[in-house]
């Protein structure tokens, strides 16, 4: 695989076209320029919206405002991840946020406003006033908000302090994308090399135990080395999402984060009890892990090392991305077309080089198309990666397509359901097609890892985030030590006691980015487990399943996250979604335990 050093080495089929959002970042600027003037206008109507066309008039200028503004936002936002480093794009991004910021503080008297109108009045309001039809269900909905909104004047002091509220979060991604250096890694024929990320989840399924070992203890040393500057930027965070629940009247912050989109505390604590009753298939796995390393003790730089030797092979983007429109039939003519052109269409930014965002994401952008960040590395991790983003970006192209504006973006909640699908999709192809007994054994083995990933590794940080909350809660101390000896606990708790654990693993968590969007992570537990059950049915050919399943795609937020996928046969408010899936690795562990 080449290393790039530089984005003029690469491509340009391999790279993103942001002309498509904006020309040049001058017209950017002009678009900054008439936001700015746009904010003045709807910061009018505060005291001014007097009957039901002033409401329809504030709501349009609303909406073309959020409209201008994710453009902006947008742009600055990929332009900078292209590489952290860059001082300029910083600096858009930097300008993009202080809008944010006018923007919330123009529009944070609207919704005290809103809900001093009794709901009778509002209702004649919409039944006399056509256009407001189409803004009904979301304001409708303000009302269960009713006890959570501040006063006016509150409510304004809270949108001012939103940059500084959000400063942990900006601190530690700036920590870890831009600043943090790994340094240098031995490789087995003797050369040495930078640790980078991408790097990293390479050498840490070497065969090598020694070359596994020195990527381990370099990758987590500058993690060390910043704890205790990490756990201050991850303690405000808590600390300042605890603030935020109280001052809003949540019996919690776990329920701040459920509320919006009506999902009951049971089904965050069933996942994490449900889980927690079948957490010894985990360990049991680990043994077998332990078994065919013919290893004495089990160490974490053990824990992704391939248990199936000699098949390992290179993937190139072009061959992952025919891959996996094969193995995305049973999804059906419609999805194939639209997903082949996202390629050639550039919607894609294929390669890692210096500075640029780790990780991978999908970015919707409502009127223009799907924006795809990978680091693609040509194997089959990469292979599996490309299809979960282009999960989501299918996700984002149907919703937008088929969905008005105010509805056309899809909950975080249910976002993880396209992604997995394509995943489970794509395993059962690679398993049909290898003829191979080896092949076959090793991708059983990456899918309960990705299993294992996805779904176990989520709910113990799902569970580290409702410890660690309640801890801030409660007024305990939230510091270095803490959350060492939280997440410690925790991970022997779900790994078991064959694993023998290093110094390092308890700093696990001062890694982990997700921790700074609260109560994030179980979505991928209750969407991967949600897939399962979709994916099994496409499978066996069900059309009504492919049926119900493109009309979820293209639901975007028209329904609350949980009926969406009642729609779809998935009852999360139930332990079967999550009992169906753990049996599904159980099977997975039985299978490969018997080869």
């Amino acid at each position: 695989m080449k290393h790039y050093q530089s984005r003029e080495e690469i491509p340009v089929s391999e790279k993103w076209d942001l002309t498509d959002i904006f020309s040049a970042v001058k017209e950017w600027e002009n678009s900054c320029r008439k936001l700015e003037k746009l904010i003045q206008d709807i910061g009018r109507y505060n005291g001014n919206i007097h009957d039901a066309k002033d409401l329809l008039d504030y709501l349009k200028l609303d909406e073309k405002i959020s409209t201008e503004y994710n453009l902006v936002y947008v742009y600055a936002m990929l332009s900078g991840d292209l590489d952290t480093r860059d001082t300029k794009s910083q600096s858009l991004l930097d300008r993009a946020s202080q809008l944010g910021v006018k923007i919330k503080a123009a529009t944070s008297f609207f919704m005290p406003y809103l809900l001093s109108i009794k709901e009778d009045v509002l209702k004649s309001y919409i039944e006399e006033t056509e256009g407001l039809r189409y803004f009904e269900k979301d304001l409708m909905d303000s009302y269960r908000f009713k006890d959570h909104v501040l006063s006016k004047d509150q409510e304004e002091v809270l949108s001012q302090l939103g940059e500084a509220l959000s400063a942990p979060s900006k601190t530690y991604g700036m920590l870890n994308n831009a600043d943090i250096k790994f340094g240098e890694v031995t490789l087995e024929n003797g050369e040495k090399t930078e640790l980078t990320r991408g790097m990293f989840s390479k050498l840490i399924e070497d065969e090598n135990r020694e070359v596994r070992k020195e990527a381990y203890k370099a990758y987590y040393k500058p993690y060390l080395q910043l704890k205790n500057s990490i756990a201050s930027t991850l303690s405000s965070s808590i600390k300042n999402n605890v603030t935020l629940s109280k001052l809003r009247n949540y019996p919690s912050a776990l329920e701040k984060s459920l509320f919006n989109d009506k999902v009951p505390e049971d089904v965050y604590n069933n996942l994490i009890e449900t889980t927690k009753k079948n957490v010894g298939l985990l360990h049991r796995y680990n043994e077998v892990r332990k078994e065919k390393l013919e290893l004495t003790e089990l160490r974490q730089y053990d824990l992704s090392v391939n248990l199936v030797r000699d098949v390992k092979k290179e993937i190139s983007y072009n061959e992952a991305y025919d891959i996996m429109m094969k193995a995305l039939a049973p999804l059906g003519e419609e999805y194939l077309n639209i997903l082949g052109s996202f390629k050639e269409k550039r919607y894609v930014d294929v390669r890692e080089t210096p500075g640029k965002r780790s990780g991978a994401y999908n970015l919707g952008v409502y009127g223009v198309h799907p924006f795809v960040l990978l680091n693609h590395h040509d194997d089959l991790d990469s292979l599996f990666t490309l299809a979960h983003e282009m999960g989501h970006a299918m996700h984002s192209y149907f919703s937008h397509l088929h969905q008005p504006r105010i509805s056309a973006y899809y909950t975080i909640f249910v976002a993880e359901v396209a992604s997995t699908v394509n995943e489970v999709l794509l395993i059962h192809y690679l398993l049909n097609e290898a003829a191979d007994a080896d092949l076959k054994k090793h991708l059983i083995n990456h899918f309960i890892d990705k299993f294992k990933g996805t779904f176990f590794t989520q709910v113990m940080f799902a569970e580290f985030e409702k410890i660690t909350h309640e801890m801030a809660e409660k007024g305990m101390p939230l510091n270095l030590e803490a959350f060492n000896d939280v997440y410690e606990k925790l991970f022997s708790e779900y790994n078991g006691e064959v694993l023998q654990l290093d110094e390092e693993v308890k700093y696990g968590w001062s890694r982990i980015p997700h921790f700074y969007r609260p109560f994030y992570v179980y979505k991928y537990a209750t969407g991967f487990a949600s897939a399962i059950q979709i994916a099994e049915k496409l499978l066996d050919g069900d059309r009504l399943m492919q049926k119900s399943y493109s009309e979820f795609l293209k639901s975007g937020s028209s329904d609350y996250p949980l009926e969406l996928l009642r729609k779809t046969g998935v009852d999360l408010t139930k332990p079967e979604p999550i009992e169906q899936a753990l049996s599904q690795f159980k099977s997975l562990l039985d299978d490969f335990a018997k080869q």
